[in-house]
């Protein structure tokens, strides 16, 4: 009985991380589309003999390029942040809380 309850926190756990990298995934490749979709919608409205290299037609893919690093970041590197098991210690502290709270 024990062994089946450790299984199914493993899996859930799995499951879990599973969901949190399919959602980067889907993170990069919505990023990819729209900008490309920017890249082309800006070469299209290009006038003769101007550039595409302008610093204003890049803040798009450089911001959300930091947003979408800090989110590969928090996917893969997770102990590299808040330590092994931060999860676990902190859903026990809390659940430490709560038990105390209800004998006040």
């Amino acid at each position: 009985m024990e062994n089946n309850m450790q299984n199914e926190i493993r899996y859930q756990e799995a499951l879990k991380r599973v969901k949190k990298i399919k959602g980067f995934y889907t993170h990069f490749i919505v990023y990819l589309v729209i900008n490309i979709m920017i890249i082309i919608s800006n070469i299209q409205n290009l006038e003769s003999g101007e550039s595409y290299f302008k610093l204003e037609n890049f803040f798009t893919a450089f911001f959300w390029g930091i947003g979408l690093i800090l989110h590969a970041l928090s996917i893969f590197l997770p102990t590299w942040f808040l330590g092994n098991n931060w999860e676990e210690n902190k859903i026990q502290e809390l659940m430490g809380k709560e038990e105390n709270n209800k004998w006040e």
